[in-house]
């Protein structure tokens, strides 16, 4: 079992991990600690065939503030006095940013993942959302990408996932202005999918989460996920057609597949046996992807 959390709480409830980001005196600000907690949350997550979703939410009145900066402006400076922003390091000569690797880890997730925005979430904080699968806002949530308001660029590969989920022109309005965007406008927008009155936030997020759980076959889900994202950058729906035949041939062919239909036919819930851990056919398309980790 994995050592507890210095930075996050992890706790798995049927079917369901809930990784709560726990620095509330910091407002859940994101440090090399967090980013490491972070990533191994999520191989935690991925390795326990009882987890179906994961649930990503903050301790307090904040979802997550930021990198800490206590620091000062030093942090950011690599070539100086300062170690780099929080979670930094250089791989094979290669700046990598610590938001960067938490978002890549999200995104190859075996499961899938679901952001309970409770409060502000600002630079890291909203960028780390953005390869999970669902978000849901409070109305107490606000997004702030604020990079251009420090001197700094976008992180976390934030330029190739915003302008995916709001298009180019919203997401450089938001980057270029480095305004707080309310929840109702990330609504609007696409971002996030609903706001939920504080109390509801979290029962919104565990009942969608639970309805994965309970229906769903964890194989088929996991595949189903990276089918989708990466077809984003596909330039012809034949690539599309020809890894979903695949799929589909692989998983027709299986227990769960013989066990949903039953459950279809005698009107019963289903009860899958397949495990992400053992059972992922051995084409499937992300595994190279695990390279940038």
């Amino acid at each position: 079992m994995s050592a507890p959390h210095e930075t996050l709480a992890y706790d798995v409830d049927e079917g369901v991990a809930t990784i709560t980001l726990r620095r509330p005196e910091r407002l859940n600000a994101f440090n090399s600690q967090m980013m490491l907690d972070l990533i191994d949350a999520f191989d935690r997550a991925d390795a326990d065939d009882a987890v179906r979703a994961v649930i990503v939410t903050g301790d307090g009145r904040a979802f997550c503030a930021g990198a800490d900066i206590a620091a000062g402006a030093d942090i950011f400076d690599f070539d100086g006095a300062g170690a780099g922003a929080p979670g930094d390091q250089k791989v094979a000569g290669v700046q990598r940013d610590g938001g960067g690797r938490v978002a890549l880890r999200i995104f190859a997730c075996l499961k899938p993942v679901i952001a309970a925005v409770n409060g502000p979430a600002v630079g890291v904080g909203v960028t780390m959302q953005l390869p999970m699968d669902v978000r849901l806002a409070s109305s107490d949530a606000r997004f702030g990408f604020v990079f251009t308001r420090r001197g700094l660029t976008p992180e976390a590969c934030s330029s190739w996932f915003l302008p995916r989920l709001v298009g180019p022109s919203r997401a450089l309005e938001w980057i270029c202005a480095g305004r707080m965007v309310s929840a109702q406008e990330a609504l609007e927008a696409g971002l996030v999918r609903a706001i939920h009155a504080p109390a509801d936030l979290m029962p919104a997020a565990r009942s969608l989460a639970r309805e994965i759980a309970e229906n769903a076959a964890p194989v088929a889900v996991a595949l189903s996920r990276r089918l989708v994202w990466s077809m984003m950058t596909a330039d012809h729906p034949m690539t599309a057609h020809a890894l979903e035949s695949r799929a589909l041939h692989a998983l027709g062919a299986t227990e769960d597949c013989r066990e949903g239909v039953a459950a279809f036919k005698a009107r019963r819930s289903p009860a899958f046996s397949g495990r992400v851990s053992r059972d992922l056919p051995n084409f499937h398309p992300w595994e190279g992807e695990r390279r940038f980790l």
